[in-house]
Formats: C-alpha cells, sequence, structure tokens
C-alpha cells in the first residue's frame, strides 16, 4: 500500500483527490498537513486519516507516508515539490506545476537525485475518455485529421480567490488553457509547431482572464478559447476528412454533462456515441501512481509537463506579438 500524505486542506484535495485515494487500490491515506494544526487534524478526521501534522516540514520529515499530494497554491508548486523529493518522497503535485518551461529543469534534477516519481496531476491522462480519442483518431476513425476545436470557460471574478491573484500564480492560461493543450497533444501525440494569440487581462486583478488562440501542428490546426469570466462552458472537437469527434464535458467529468464521446463519420453514414458513465479519473490517476512507484507502470512524466508549458509559455508570448511565435 503507498502511504498517501496531503500538503494542504484545499478544495481540489477534499473534493476530489483524497476521495479517489480511498477509493484507488494500492493507496491508503496517511496524513494531512496544514499551516495550522486545527484544519489538519479536522480533515483528517473526515477522511480517516491516523495523522495530522501542523506544518509542511513535519509531515515531509515523517516515515509514516511514502507519497505526497500537493493542491497549494500555484505559485508554491515547484518549492514544495522539490522539498518533497529531496525528503524522498514520491509527488503528485497539480496542475500547474511550474509556471514557466525552464523551472523544469529543477524539478527533473529533484527527481532523479533522489529517485522518485515526480508527476503533474492531468487527471485526463488517465480517462477512459480521451483514451478512447485517442485510439479513434489512431484508428483512422474521421480520416485525415485537419482541425482540433476547444473552449473552457467559467466566471469567476472573487478577488479572494487564488485564481484572480498574479502572485499566486492565478490566470486563465495556468488555470484552464492548459487542458485543450495537453488533451490535444496527448489524443495526437503531435506538438505544436508555432501559435498565434489573443491574451487579455483583468484590469482589477492583473491576471489573464481571456485568451483566443490558434496553433499550428504541421497536419492539423488547433484552436480554442479560454476564460474565468465567461459562461461556463467545455468542449473540444476533432474534425476529419471522413468524420467527426466530439468530446462532451471533456476535462471536469460530468460537471459539464455526461461523458460521452460522438463519433460521427459520413463515409459510413454512422453515428457512435460511447458513453463513460463512471470513468473516475481521479482514482485511476492515483491507481496509475502507485503502480508507477512499484515499478510497474508509467505516469505523465515532467518532460511531457515541460512540453505543455512551453506551449503556453509560448501563447503568452504571442499574446504580446503580431503574428505567429514559435514553440
Amino acid at each position: 500500500m503507498l502511504r498517501w500524505g496531503v500538503l494542504s486542506t484545499a478544495k481540489i484535495g477534499r473534493d476530489n483527490v483524497l476521495p479517489a485515494i480511498q477509493d484507488a487500490e494500492g493507496s491508503v491515506l496517511t496524513a494531512v498537513s496544514s499551516r495550522s494544526t486545527t484544519s489538519a487534524q479536522e480533515l483528517a478526521e473526515r477522511f480517516g486519516a491516523p495523522h495530522a501534522f501542523g506544518s509542511y516540514e513535519e509531515m515531509l520529515a515523517s516515515d509514516t507516508i511514502d507519497a505526497v499530494y500537493i493542491p497549494l497554491p500555484t505559485s508554491h508548486h515547484v518549492e514544495w515539490s522539490i522539498k518533497a523529493a529531496d525528503a524522498g518522497k514520491h509527488v503528485l503535485c497539480e496542475k500547474p506545476i511550474a509556471l514557466e518551461a525552464s523551472a523544469f529543469e529543477s524539478l527533473i534534477a529533484a527527481r532523479d537525485r533522489n529517485g522518485v516519481v515526480v508527476s503533474e496531476a492531468f487527471m485526463v491522462t488517465y480517462s477512459p475518455v480521451w483514451m478512447k480519442v485517442r485510439d479513434l483518431l489512431a484508428a483512422g476513425a474521421i480520416g485525415r485529421l485537419r482541425h482540433v476545436q476547444g473552449a473552457f470557460s467559467y466566471f469567476n471574478r472573487d478577488p479572494g480567490n487564488m485564481r484572480n491573484q498574479v502572485s499566486l500564480g492565478g490566470g486563465g492560461l495556468p488555470d484552464i488553457g492548459v487542458y485543450p493543450t495537453v488533451t490535444t497533444r496527448f489524443a495526437t501525440g503531435a506538438e505544436p509547431l508555432r501559435v498565434q494569440a489573443t491574451v487579455d487581462r483583468d484590469p482589477e486583478f492583473g491576471t489573464d482572464s481571456y485568451a483566443s488562440v490558434r496553433a499550428d501542428f504541421g497536419a492539423f490546426e488547433l484552436s480554442f478559447y479560454i476564460s474565468t469570466q465567461l459562461a461556463q462552458r467545455q468542449v473540444m472537437v476533432f474534425h476529419g476528412d471522413e468524420g467527426v469527434i466530439e468530446v462532451k464535458s471533456p476535462f471536469n467529468a460530468n460537471r459539464y454533462g455526461a461523458e460521452e464521446v460522438e463519433l460521427s463519420n459520413q463515409s459510413h453514414g454512422q453515428s457512435t456515441v460511447f458513453r463513460f458513465p463512471d470513468s473516475r479519473q481521479y482514482k485511476r490517476q492515483i491507481e496509475a501512481f502507485s503502480k508507477a512507484v512499484a515499478g510497474e507502470g508509467t505516469v505523465y512524466s515532467l518532460e511531457q509537463s515541460r512540453s505543455n508549458q512551453a506551449f503556453i509559455d509560448a501563447i503568452y508570448r504571442a499574446g504580446e506579438a503580431d503574428g505567429w511565435v514559435e514553440v
């Protein structure tokens, strides 16, 4: 059993990842840490964890855990991922694990010198929904892929929310822009060559609140928009010369509608809907991580994450430029 500890009592942990650890085979939630002993004890009691620590350092020094899940504010991800790895702990860190591609050099070095597993928590890469999309594309179900279209938006202008605070690594591209990019790369196995973008910043918060992106992958294009100040929407569509794949609720399973992949193949005159009533992508992520620690599988690597962050970095540069920017 892989013994997990969590750094902080953040909402995404409470709502999604800690229940997944409880539900996953080969894992057990052993400890909770917080800057507040009371908060740590309350969350530990809620999830049945036997240990609660009033500091992150104390938990990392403990021999009661093997792996750490980090849902801290984005600006702290690199620092605490390295500290956890140097403490000999395996690390699953919420996305984005870093805010620029250059930061991955220190993360990869920490992983390698300590011989631990360190991975960014892209739960979508473990989802049967996205494995189905990848398999359909590989099988030529829509012929030659020419265009991918995506959108991810929600409305949040709460000044106290970390997504609206530059100092904590807030902004739309770090929070949700990473999803159209990572899923396109995962499903196609291709990397972007150059990008064009419009990036708007909130005049009060200074964070990027809207981005419209066009990316050239050589054989196909990706166009998507994201916003933290638009009505809620999620969609991804893959358009080929023989058909279309539409992914419903592609990122936040079931929150934006039923998890479905609809395949329309005009050449064969067929339309098929693949339904995933219980994809449990967070559970699958934890189980894959545990197997990787045991040497029985793989996780989304830091090298793959670095490529995705380089894509995001290029989008920011393109937002300041006139025309195409190389990734």
